[in-house]
């Protein structure tokens, strides 16, 4: 079941999503990730996906980001494995949604793209064993961790470039049902084929990254994990469309542009 954050008429609603159509429910994003039992939601309306602005599907406290955890991507760089998974944080000033514009800094000369799954925390998660992880996963949706790799490269710690306002866009919707131990990572930039993985590739599985991480740090409901990006990492333009996707979640499309 695909959950989706959208405005219309001025309103932030929230809906099913099939088929380019939209089911209005009485309901915030939160609750709905929780709710085993939607038969017992309200429906309010319906609408066309085409006539609404469609939000980012959730507002995170923190999104907890994993670095280097595939292993093709490893192999690119010509590293080593890591041990443990490797954490950085983004803020939540950073997310955009659907089709939002991602702004290219005055002050980097380098962003660059990357594709991920994004594993969407239900409910509150501290010290969660591998064994009960599914219980406190709501869904899946696409993050593309957009990185002033310039920035990167000059602080070598990562807040910085990582950080900047409309570096993660997320979206375009919340899939509750999802096996995430196979699914495709693509990203397409001006409609060329850039990265092309799946998260069977990945170092650490998103079980064991939300045990990881919850054991480090509480998770509240609506925190996003980002799982890590597969090979392929390139630079991007003003004027660039960048299309992000996950196989059974969709495509995260954002465009490029300056401030001014």
């Amino acid at each position: 079941m695909k959950l989706i954050s959208f405005k219309t008429d001025g309103r932030e609603k929230v809906g099913f999503l099939e088929n380019e159509k939209i089911t209005e429910i009485n309901s915030s994003m939160i609750e709905a990730i929780k709710t085993s039992n939607m038969d017992r939601i309200d429906v309010l309306g319906n609408y066309n996906l085409r006539d609404v602005k469609i939000d980012a599907p959730i507002s995170p406290s923190k999104i907890v980001c994993v670095g280097l955890n595939y292993t093709d991507h490893a192999k690119e760089l010509g590293m080593d494995l890591p041990e443990e998974p490797v954490i950085f944080i983004k803020p939540s000033t950073a997310v955009v949604g659907h089709l939002d514009t991602i702004i290219y800094p005055e002050c980097s000369t380098q962003v660059d793209f990357e594709a991920e799954l994004g594993v969407i925390i239900s409910r509150e998660a501290h010290c969660v064993n591998y064994g009960y992880v599914s219980d406190f996963i709501g869904g899946y949706t696409v993050l593309n961790d957009v990185t002033a790799r310039d920035k990167q490269r000059r602080d070598i710690q990562w807040t910085r470039a990582k950080s900047f306002d409309t570096f993660a866009p997320t979206g375009p919707c919340i899939e509750t049902e999802l096996d995430p131990m196979n699914q495709k990572v693509s990203l397409r930039l001006n409609g060329d084929l850039k990265q092309n993985s799946s998260t069977k590739n990945m170092i650490f599985n998103v079980y064991e990254l939300v045990e990881f991480i919850s054991n480090i740090m509480t998770l509240k409901p609506g925190d996003i994990i980002a799982t890590g990006t597969p090979p392929g990492v390139g630079a991007m333009k003003v004027g660039d469309v960048v299309e992000a996707e996950v196989s059974g979640v969709g495509i995260l499309k954002n465009f490029l542009k300056r401030l001014n």
